[in-house]
């Protein structure tokens, strides 16, 4: 499970559990457990505390902005 904080102001953002060893290039929307401060515009994704641009939402994913943010936690494998 993934803590994914945005890369400004550190605040968490919300919960994913991340299937794979790879980069977190994009989160699917039905494996994000828990939401904690993200704001939605207009199909994007911006943190609620500073207003940094974490991502583009799609239908069923988010496109995430490597920069955007950082994350802790563990990835679990396949």
């Amino acid at each position: 499970m993934l803590t994914i904080k945005c890369s400004k102001c550190k605040n968490k953002l919300f919960k994913y559990e991340k299937v794979g060893s790879g980069r977190v290039l994009r989160c699917w929307k039905n494996k994000i457990t828990r939401a904690y401060n993200i704001k939605v515009v207009e199909d994007k994704l911006f943190c609620a505390e500073c207003d940094n641009l974490i991502g583009r939402i799609d239908d069923k994913k988010v496109d995430m902005i490597s920069e955007a943010f950082t994350y802790t936690g563990t990835k679990t494998t396949k």
